[in-house]
Protein backbone atom coordinates (compact mmCIF):
# COMPACT_ATOMS: atom_id res chain seq x y z
CA UNK A 1 0.00 0.00 0.00
CA UNK A 2 1.12 3.50 -0.45
CA UNK A 3 2.19 5.76 2.11
CA UNK A 4 2.53 10.17 2.02
CA UNK A 5 4.53 11.35 4.35
CA UNK A 6 4.17 14.79 5.08
CA UNK A 7 0.77 15.18 2.76
CA UNK A 8 -1.45 18.00 3.08
CA UNK A 9 -5.19 18.07 2.56
CA UNK A 10 -5.28 20.17 0.22
CA UNK A 11 -3.00 17.70 -2.10
CA UNK A 12 -6.41 15.87 -2.61
CA UNK A 13 -9.41 18.07 -1.58
CA UNK A 14 -11.98 17.91 -3.99
CA UNK A 15 -12.79 21.67 -5.45
CA UNK A 16 -16.11 21.33 -4.80
CA UNK A 17 -15.80 20.58 -1.47
CA UNK A 18 -13.29 23.76 -0.48
CA UNK A 19 -16.28 25.93 -2.78
CA UNK A 20 -18.72 24.97 -0.50
CA UNK A 21 -17.19 25.35 3.00
CA UNK A 22 -16.45 28.67 1.99
CA UNK A 23 -19.88 29.28 1.02
CA UNK A 24 -20.64 28.57 4.39
CA UNK A 25 -18.15 29.91 6.62
CA UNK A 26 -19.24 33.35 4.73
CA UNK A 27 -22.32 33.25 7.06
CA UNK A 28 -21.11 36.28 9.58
CA UNK A 29 -19.96 35.00 13.18
CA UNK A 30 -19.97 31.50 11.21
CA UNK A 31 -16.25 31.04 12.57
CA UNK A 32 -16.79 31.77 16.24
CA UNK A 33 -19.31 29.75 16.82
CA UNK A 34 -17.77 26.61 14.96
CA UNK A 35 -14.44 27.06 16.70
CA UNK A 36 -15.94 26.69 20.27
CA UNK A 37 -19.40 24.89 20.45
CA UNK A 38 -18.11 21.29 20.34
CA UNK A 39 -16.27 21.69 23.32
CA UNK A 40 -19.75 22.45 25.42
CA UNK A 41 -22.39 20.74 23.92
CA UNK A 42 -20.82 17.46 21.65
CA UNK A 43 -17.30 16.48 21.72
CA UNK A 44 -17.17 15.63 25.57
CA UNK A 45 -20.55 13.79 26.39
CA UNK A 46 -20.36 11.93 23.09
CA UNK A 47 -16.90 10.57 23.98
CA UNK A 48 -17.78 9.47 27.30
CA UNK A 49 -20.62 7.38 26.19
CA UNK A 50 -18.16 5.83 23.80
CA UNK A 51 -15.98 4.78 26.38
CA UNK A 52 -19.17 3.70 28.12
CA UNK A 53 -21.01 1.71 25.45
CA UNK A 54 -18.63 0.79 22.60
CA UNK A 55 -15.60 -0.95 22.88
CA UNK A 56 -12.43 0.82 21.96
CA UNK A 57 -10.31 -0.86 19.36
CA UNK A 58 -6.89 -1.40 20.27
CA UNK A 59 -3.89 -4.04 20.17
CA UNK A 60 -5.79 -6.68 22.68
CA UNK A 61 -9.63 -5.09 20.75
CA UNK A 62 -10.03 -5.70 17.31
CA UNK A 63 -6.51 -6.18 16.32
CA UNK A 64 -7.13 -7.22 13.22
CA UNK A 65 -9.19 -3.70 12.58
CA UNK A 66 -7.09 -1.95 14.54
CA UNK A 67 -3.36 -3.01 12.73
CA UNK A 68 -6.02 -1.49 9.48
CA UNK A 69 -6.27 1.33 11.39
CA UNK A 70 -2.99 2.49 11.93
CA UNK A 71 -1.75 1.61 8.66
CA UNK A 72 -3.88 4.34 7.60
CA UNK A 73 -3.15 6.93 9.20
CA UNK A 74 0.46 5.82 9.00
CA UNK A 75 -0.76 6.37 5.21
CA UNK A 76 -2.42 9.62 5.73
CA UNK A 77 0.51 11.20 8.11
CA UNK A 78 -2.46 12.24 10.61
CA UNK A 79 -0.86 12.73 14.18
CA UNK A 80 -2.20 12.59 16.96
CA UNK A 81 -3.74 9.29 15.98
CA UNK A 82 -7.71 9.34 16.71
CA UNK A 83 -9.32 6.77 19.06
CA UNK A 84 -11.25 3.97 17.40
CA UNK A 85 -14.62 2.39 18.47
CA UNK A 86 -16.63 -0.07 17.38
CA UNK A 87 -20.40 0.07 18.19
CA UNK A 88 -23.06 -3.07 18.70
CA UNK A 89 -25.08 -1.37 15.60
CA UNK A 90 -26.77 -3.58 12.33
CA UNK A 91 -26.90 -0.45 10.61
CA UNK A 92 -24.11 -0.43 8.05
CA UNK A 93 -22.35 2.50 8.75
CA UNK A 94 -19.48 4.78 10.57
CA UNK A 95 -18.37 7.72 11.22
CA UNK A 96 -15.54 10.26 12.50
CA UNK A 97 -15.83 13.56 14.70
CA UNK A 98 -14.10 15.31 17.40
CA UNK A 99 -11.74 18.21 17.12
CA UNK A 100 -9.45 18.16 20.06
CA UNK A 101 -10.16 14.52 20.63
CA UNK A 102 -11.00 13.32 17.53
CA UNK A 103 -12.39 9.73 17.27
CA UNK A 104 -13.95 7.21 14.34
CA UNK A 105 -16.78 4.88 15.17
CA UNK A 106 -17.53 1.92 12.88
CA UNK A 107 -20.72 -0.12 13.04
CA UNK A 108 -20.81 -3.78 13.72
CA UNK A 109 -23.10 -4.44 10.44
CA UNK A 110 -20.48 -2.65 8.31
CA UNK A 111 -17.85 -5.26 9.62
CA UNK A 112 -20.29 -8.25 9.05
CA UNK A 113 -20.86 -7.04 5.48
CA UNK A 114 -17.56 -5.88 4.16
CA UNK A 115 -14.18 -7.84 3.43
CA UNK A 116 -10.96 -6.83 5.20
CA UNK A 117 -9.61 -4.71 2.12
CA UNK A 118 -13.49 -2.66 2.37
CA UNK A 119 -13.24 -2.02 6.14
CA UNK A 120 -9.91 -0.44 5.47
CA UNK A 121 -11.10 1.51 2.84
CA UNK A 122 -14.08 2.65 4.82
CA UNK A 123 -11.45 3.93 7.85
CA UNK A 124 -9.55 5.10 5.27
CA UNK A 125 -12.39 7.21 4.24
CA UNK A 126 -13.02 8.56 7.72
CA UNK A 127 -9.85 9.02 8.53
CA UNK A 128 -9.64 11.48 5.36
CA UNK A 129 -12.84 13.38 6.60
CA UNK A 130 -10.37 13.74 10.06
CA UNK A 131 -7.57 15.28 7.67
CA UNK A 132 -9.32 17.52 6.04
CA UNK A 133 -10.48 18.93 9.08
CA UNK A 134 -14.39 18.12 8.61
CA UNK A 135 -15.55 16.78 11.79
CA UNK A 136 -16.18 19.70 13.74
CA UNK A 137 -18.30 21.33 10.54
CA UNK A 138 -20.08 17.84 10.59
CA UNK A 139 -20.56 18.06 14.21
CA UNK A 140 -21.53 21.59 13.84
CA UNK A 141 -24.18 20.81 11.15
CA UNK A 142 -25.82 17.92 13.68
CA UNK A 143 -26.12 20.78 16.21
CA UNK A 144 -27.80 23.18 13.81
CA UNK A 145 -30.39 21.20 12.48
CA UNK A 146 -31.21 19.70 15.94
CA UNK A 147 -31.34 23.31 17.31
CA UNK A 148 -33.67 24.57 14.41
CA UNK A 149 -35.97 21.47 14.27
CA UNK A 150 -36.25 22.01 18.14
CA UNK A 151 -37.11 25.76 18.41
CA UNK A 152 -39.24 27.32 15.49
CA UNK A 153 -38.00 31.19 16.31
CA UNK A 154 -34.25 31.21 17.34
CA UNK A 155 -33.02 33.38 20.27
CA UNK A 156 -30.01 34.82 22.13
CA UNK A 157 -28.58 36.49 19.50
CA UNK A 158 -28.16 32.67 17.03
CA UNK A 159 -31.45 33.44 15.34
CA UNK A 160 -29.35 34.77 12.32
CA UNK A 161 -27.38 32.19 12.03
CA UNK A 162 -29.22 28.96 12.61
CA UNK A 163 -31.98 29.56 9.12
CA UNK A 164 -32.70 27.53 6.53
CA UNK A 165 -30.49 28.75 4.10
CA UNK A 166 -27.46 27.83 6.68
CA UNK A 167 -29.05 24.37 6.20
CA UNK A 168 -29.16 24.18 3.33
CA UNK A 169 -25.27 25.26 2.96
CA UNK A 170 -24.63 22.88 5.60
CA UNK A 171 -25.98 19.72 3.95
CA UNK A 172 -25.01 20.93 0.72
CA UNK A 173 -21.20 20.88 1.79
CA UNK A 174 -21.55 17.87 3.68
CA UNK A 175 -21.93 15.84 0.35
CA UNK A 176 -19.30 17.66 -1.15
CA UNK A 177 -17.13 16.42 1.58
CA UNK A 178 -17.72 13.02 1.22
CA UNK A 179 -15.88 13.45 -2.70
CA UNK A 180 -12.52 14.60 -0.27
CA UNK A 181 -12.51 11.59 2.08
CA UNK A 182 -13.57 9.02 -1.04
CA UNK A 183 -9.90 10.77 -2.26
CA UNK A 184 -8.47 9.66 0.79
CA UNK A 185 -9.33 6.24 0.50
CA UNK A 186 -8.47 5.64 -3.08
CA UNK A 187 -4.50 7.00 -2.19
CA UNK A 188 -4.69 4.72 1.08
CA UNK A 189 -5.70 2.05 -0.67
CA UNK A 190 -4.30 2.91 -4.07
CA UNK A 191 -6.83 0.53 -6.24
CA UNK A 192 -10.03 2.14 -7.37
CA UNK A 193 -11.90 -1.29 -7.85
CA UNK A 194 -11.45 -1.82 -4.15
CA UNK A 195 -12.81 1.46 -3.28
CA UNK A 196 -15.81 1.08 -5.59
CA UNK A 197 -16.63 -2.01 -4.54
CA UNK A 198 -16.84 -1.14 -0.67
CA UNK A 199 -19.28 1.75 -1.81
CA UNK A 200 -21.72 -0.85 -3.97
CA UNK A 201 -21.87 -3.66 -1.16
CA UNK A 202 -22.82 -0.56 1.32
CA UNK A 203 -24.92 0.58 -1.09
CA UNK A 204 -26.92 -2.92 -1.36
CA UNK A 205 -24.44 -5.58 -0.74
CA UNK A 206 -25.74 -8.64 0.94
CA UNK A 207 -23.47 -11.10 2.08
CA UNK A 208 -25.80 -14.44 1.03
CA UNK A 209 -25.81 -13.08 -2.52
CA UNK A 210 -22.40 -11.25 -3.38
CA UNK A 211 -21.51 -13.30 -5.75
CA UNK A 212 -24.00 -12.20 -7.85
CA UNK A 213 -23.28 -8.58 -7.95
CA UNK A 214 -20.87 -6.92 -10.39
CA UNK A 215 -18.91 -3.72 -9.71
CA UNK A 216 -19.33 -3.53 -13.85
CA UNK A 217 -22.73 -3.36 -13.96
CA UNK A 218 -22.68 -0.90 -11.25
CA UNK A 219 -20.54 1.11 -13.17
CA UNK A 220 -22.81 1.14 -16.22
CA UNK A 221 -25.67 2.09 -13.45
CA UNK A 222 -23.43 5.51 -12.65
CA UNK A 223 -23.18 6.00 -16.18
CA UNK A 224 -27.17 5.56 -17.00
CA UNK A 225 -27.74 7.94 -13.97
CA UNK A 226 -25.29 10.19 -14.93
CA UNK A 227 -27.31 10.01 -18.76
CA UNK A 228 -30.21 10.77 -17.35
CA UNK A 229 -29.64 14.32 -17.08
CA UNK A 230 -30.25 14.63 -20.47
CA UNK A 231 -33.56 15.19 -19.71
CA UNK A 232 -34.08 18.30 -17.68
CA UNK A 233 -36.81 17.35 -15.81
CA UNK A 234 -34.69 14.34 -14.73
CA UNK A 235 -32.78 17.41 -13.04
CA UNK A 236 -35.09 18.53 -11.19
CA UNK A 237 -36.28 15.42 -9.59
CA UNK A 238 -32.54 14.76 -8.53
CA UNK A 239 -32.57 18.09 -7.03
CA UNK A 240 -35.77 17.26 -5.44
CA UNK A 241 -34.64 14.19 -3.57
CA UNK A 242 -31.41 15.53 -2.27
CA UNK A 243 -33.14 18.72 -0.97
CA UNK A 244 -35.48 15.53 0.24
CA UNK A 245 -39.13 15.16 1.30
CA UNK A 246 -38.23 13.43 4.41
CA UNK A 247 -34.70 15.26 5.10
CA UNK A 248 -32.05 16.98 3.07
CA UNK A 249 -29.57 13.75 2.06
CA UNK A 250 -26.18 13.94 3.82
CA UNK A 251 -24.38 12.08 1.39
CA UNK A 252 -24.07 12.04 -2.54
CA UNK A 253 -25.66 9.18 -4.34
CA UNK A 254 -22.76 5.93 -4.36
CA UNK A 255 -23.18 6.28 -7.94
CA UNK A 256 -22.25 9.50 -8.24
CA UNK A 257 -19.49 9.01 -6.21
CA UNK A 258 -18.46 6.43 -8.23
CA UNK A 259 -18.37 8.68 -11.52
CA UNK A 260 -16.13 11.42 -9.30
CA UNK A 261 -13.45 8.76 -8.09
CA UNK A 262 -13.09 7.48 -11.58
CA UNK A 263 -12.74 11.29 -12.82
CA UNK A 264 -9.95 11.98 -10.66
CA UNK A 265 -8.29 8.76 -11.38
CA UNK A 266 -8.08 9.54 -14.54
CA UNK A 267 -6.60 12.72 -13.46
CA UNK A 268 -2.82 14.36 -13.87
CA UNK A 269 -3.40 15.55 -10.32
CA UNK A 270 -3.55 11.78 -8.89
CA UNK A 271 -0.56 10.25 -10.76
CA UNK A 272 1.40 13.78 -9.28
CA UNK A 273 0.49 12.57 -5.90
CA UNK A 274 1.40 8.72 -7.08
CA UNK A 275 4.76 10.36 -7.84
CA UNK A 276 5.02 11.94 -4.53
CA UNK A 277 4.27 14.76 -5.73
CA UNK A 278 1.82 16.86 -3.72
CA UNK A 279 1.59 19.63 -1.42
CA UNK A 280 3.02 19.16 2.11
CA UNK A 281 2.40 20.34 5.74
CA UNK A 282 4.68 23.33 6.86
CA UNK A 283 2.80 25.47 9.14
CA UNK A 284 -0.46 24.45 10.41
CA UNK A 285 -3.11 26.86 9.75
CA UNK A 286 -6.04 27.51 11.48
CA UNK A 287 -8.67 30.55 11.93
CA UNK A 288 -8.30 33.64 14.03
CA UNK A 289 -8.97 32.63 17.47
CA UNK A 290 -11.56 35.02 19.35
CA UNK A 291 -11.31 36.87 22.24
CA UNK A 292 -12.07 35.27 25.24
CA UNK A 293 -15.09 38.31 25.62
CA UNK A 294 -16.21 36.87 22.57
CA UNK A 295 -15.65 33.43 23.63
CA UNK A 296 -17.33 33.83 27.25
CA UNK A 297 -20.03 35.68 25.39
CA UNK A 298 -21.14 32.44 22.68
CA UNK A 299 -20.75 30.48 25.41
CA UNK A 300 -23.32 31.47 27.51
CA UNK A 301 -25.24 32.36 24.13
CA UNK A 302 -25.18 28.56 23.67
CA UNK A 303 -26.02 27.30 27.10
CA UNK A 304 -28.78 29.47 27.17
CA UNK A 305 -29.53 28.12 24.15
CA UNK A 306 -29.39 24.32 25.18
CA UNK A 307 -31.38 24.66 28.44
CA UNK A 308 -33.82 26.34 26.39
CA UNK A 309 -34.28 23.28 23.89
CA UNK A 310 -34.16 20.59 27.16
CA UNK A 311 -36.85 22.98 28.21
CA UNK A 312 -39.26 22.72 25.38
CA UNK A 313 -38.34 18.53 24.87
CA UNK A 314 -39.21 17.89 28.21
CA UNK A 315 -42.54 20.01 27.28
CA UNK A 316 -43.71 18.01 24.38
CA UNK A 317 -43.04 14.98 26.67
Amino acid sequence: MATYPGISSEAFRHPLDFQAEQALRSVPGFNLVASKFVEFIYERPQLVYLMGNSIQAGPRQYATIYGMFRECVRDLDIYPEPLLFVSQNPQVNSYAMGQEHPYIVINTGLLDLLTDDEIKTVLAHELGHIKCGHTILIQMAMWVVNAASAIGEMTFGLGNIISNGLIVAFYEWRRKAELSADRAALLVMDNPRKVMTTMMKISGGSNRFIDECSLEEFIKQSENYRNLDQDGLNQVYKALMYAGVNGMLSHPFPVERIHYLQEWTNSSEYRDIKKGEYARVTVETTNTAPTASESERLRREIDELQQEIDRRKSRDR
